[in-house]
């Protein structure tokens, strides 16, 4: 296990600067997971955690020593790619044994981590077949087996489920938080689909342009966003937007839109003042159908996406805003009808026009 630490870490590819210098530590024992849209600059970012890519500028620290110019072997790191990248000539226990023969270690010793790693992960009996004899789900497994043979310092993962069906990746997302429980290794995991992240991270960091817009637990940027753009990427269905505007003073604020009846809050914090448009942001759990609710307006439904216990009714307003709201009732709307939905407004959460969270209290 180790800890690492980004100071100020860049990354220019001539004049186009990808990661723009990044500030990070990363707990030891943690499972933290880089998320974000394609093209943010969280693989490149792992890249250069493994000494796959060059930095450009700041310092990366593993237990505290400068890893700028050490090599991959040198810093203790294993990788889990989307690939896979198996040998399909060799047997799985060769393909798992291959890094271990080049470091030169003596044959007792792989034996014996080869073993061990097959009895983790459960595929001692695929030991002696190949590649193209496994399932998507047994070849990263493999994969996966032969990075925890070198028992590196760090575990790194760059989107290993993406390639998997739908069904084997919830399978896998299980066993890979299994595997961090039991073996307590320090794990940095990338992925741009956020139910990955909130499933597995004890700290996810959200990135977008190269730069970070938060971290933090998943609750935290699941309850508490910093920002518009992590209130949109994290969570399924991802967070309503509905436009209000402010009028009154800034110590007490009248909202109000063609969707909402008016709603009072009181500023906890700057940037806050009257004849402002803002986005109030809902999340569809909290805003429900036919549901007693302080806060409440019409919507016209479009499509009821019936889960099983839970459906979501994707609807818009009288001014054409779409909106997805929650229903766990047995009445099911259906296309073309007109339904109320409500959310409590402790729920609420508020953005500026540069997507920037603004904070508030409830009017008394």
């Amino acid at each position: 296990m180790a800890t690492l630490e980004l100071d100020g870490i860049k990354k220019k590819y001539g004049e186009l600067e990808v990661v723009e210098g990044l500030d990070l530590s990363v707990e030891e024992g943690s499972f933290t997971v880089f998320v974000g849209p394609s093209g943010c600059g969280k693989s490149t970012l792992l890249r250069m955690i493994a000494g796959l890519e060059e930095i450009t500028a700041g310092e990366l620290r593993i237990d505290g020593e400068r890893m700028n110019d050490a090599t991959p072997v040198e810093r203790g790191v294993s990788m889990v790619f989307q690939n896979y990248a198996l040998y399909p000539h060799m047997s799985v226990e060769k393909n798992i044994a291959f890094g271990l023969k080049m470091l030169g270690l003596p044959r007792d010793d792989i034996k014996r981590r080869v073993a061990a790693a097959a009895e983790t992960l459960q595929i001692g009996a695929l030991l002696k077949r190949r590649p193209s004899q496994l399932s998507g789900g047994q070849r990263q497994r493999v994969a996966i087996g032969r990075a925890i043979v070198r028992e590196p310092r760090l575990f790194l993962f760059d989107e290993p489920l993406s390639n998997l069906d739908a069904e084997l990746r919830v399978t896998m997302r299980v066993e890979l938080a299994k595997l961090h429980r039991q073996i307590g290794a320090t794990m940095i995991y990338v992925t741009h689909d956020q139910t990955e992240a909130l499933t597995l991270a004890d700290k996810i960091v959200v990135l977008r342009d190269g730069a970070i817009e938060q971290a933090g637990t998943p609750m935290e940027l699941y309850l508490d966003p910093a920002n518009a753009f992590v209130a949109g990427f994290i969570g399924s269905p991802q967070m309503n937007f509905l436009p209000v505007t402010t009028t009154g003073t800034d110590a007490g604020l009248r909202l109000s839109s063609a969707e909402l009846y008016a709603l009072n809050v009181v500023p906890d914090g700057a940037g806050w003042g009257a004849d402002m448009t803002l986005d109030l942001g809902i999340r569809p759990e909290h805003l429900q159908v036919g549901e007693d609710l302080p806060v409440r307006f019409d919507i016209n439904v479009d499509v009821v996406e019936n889960l099983g216990g839970t459906r979501y009714v994707y609807g818009s307003t009288a001014s054409g805003k779409s909106v997805i709201a929650e229903t766990r009732a047995d009445a099911i709307p259906r296309a073309g009808d007109k339904v109320t939905v409500g959310f409590d407004p402790v729920r609420a959460r508020y953005f500026n026009a540069n997507g920037q969270r603004l904070r508030h209290k409830l009017a008394a």
